[in-house]
């Protein structure tokens, strides 16, 4: 009997985790930003835009928080987490995660309210930043630090994660001055050097993922050192069970070679090309548009690169279940 697992499917990865994910790692990345561009003295302390672009940053980032905790069996248990902070980076997140707010919240009065709050908004916006930097990392480190599954055990995972937030951060904030007539061309650079280094990234990360990792079906049942194969007489189940339906899809070559041109078309040659354009532009509504496009690609390439993340990845476990190697 053939194993289900021999077959090619389309895996379907939760939409709640990357929705997590994308929504708030852009979140993260647009405090970063706001935060070094305001200690760089970047930008006008205008309280119209900082209340519109922080407000999103939080909003961008509770959504995705809230709908991580849509992934868990036991949504209501998800405070108990906090106390494994030691050993689990899971934990780590929401530690980080819930300190983020205290900087954030702060920096968002004092840049929304500057009238009234008198406080050093540079010094709030950092520290925020850096928590912002800081979480993310714990983010990417929850997948980094599996071991059993070889695409994500990885140290190109923190940087992709951290490079593609603060490419979507850096965008949002660039649509925005222009909307806000507050536009610095110096951020079109930005753009261009961070697209080039997550593209670089990323394309190291997919080659690294597609090498044989060791582990083969020989060498998990311990019925071969690796030298000849070891093919299943029968499935271990007669039906699909939680680990063949959550860790066992996977998805075809041919799929995968198209959605990674399309993760790389709109999340950073699109981008590139429209800061490219706008440095090059003179016409408002070239600039605005230009804007417009690179962040709604940017959105688009983040989705189906973190589809694709999860959806390459091979659990060690699926070697029990007829796949002959990771």
């Amino acid at each position: 009997m053939q194993s289900s697992l021999d077959k090619e499917n389309i895996m379907h990865p939760a939409f709640s985790v990357i929705f997590f994910t994308s929504a708030s790692g852009a979140g993260y990345g647009l405090l970063t930003f706001l935060g070094l561009l305001a200690t760089l003295d970047w930008l006008p302390l205008n309280a119209p835009f900082n209340l519109s672009v922080i407000t999103l940053a939080l909003v961008l980032i509770t959504a995705g928080l809230l709908s991580s905790t849509a992934h868990l069996g036991h949504p209501e248990r998800a405070w108990r987490a906090l106390s494994q902070w030691r050993s689990s980076w899971l934990s780590r997140e929401g530690v980080f995660a819930i300190i983020t707010y205290i900087p954030a919240s702060i920096f968002w009065l004092a840049g929304g309210f500057p009238n009234h709050i008198a406080t050093d908004w540079e010094f709030w916006g950092l520290a925020a930043g850096l928590c912002s930097i800081i979480t993310i990392f714990c983010t990417a480190q929850i997948y980094a630090s599996l071991k059993t599954i070889p695409q994500w055990n990885s140290v190109f995972v923190p940087l992709v994660y951290l490079l593609i937030g603060l490419l979507d951060g850096i965008l949002i904030i660039t649509f925005f001055t222009i909307l806000f007539d507050l536009f610095v061309a110096d951020l079109s650079w930005v753009i261009i050097v961070i697209t080039i280094l997550a593209g670089v990234v990323k394309l190291a990360y997919w080659r690294a993922a597609d090498k044989p990792s060791g582990p083969t079906s020989a060498t998990a049942t311990g019925l071969s050192d690796g030298s000849e194969s070891v093919a299943l007489l029968d499935a271990p189940t007669t039906s699909e069970n939680f680990v063949m339906r959550e860790m066992g899809f996977r998805i075809a070559r041919k799929h995968s070679l198209k959605l990674r041109k399309i993760t790389f078309i709109t999340l950073f040659f699109t981008p590139a090309t429209a800061a490219t354009v706008i440095l090059c532009s003179q016409t408002e509504a070239i600039i605005l548009i230009s804007s417009l496009l690179a962040l709604v690609a940017a959105g688009i390439g983040t989705i189906v690169e973190r589809w694709l993340f999860f959806a390459e990845a091979k659990h060690v476990v699926t070697l029990f279940y007829g796949t002959k190697s990771l």
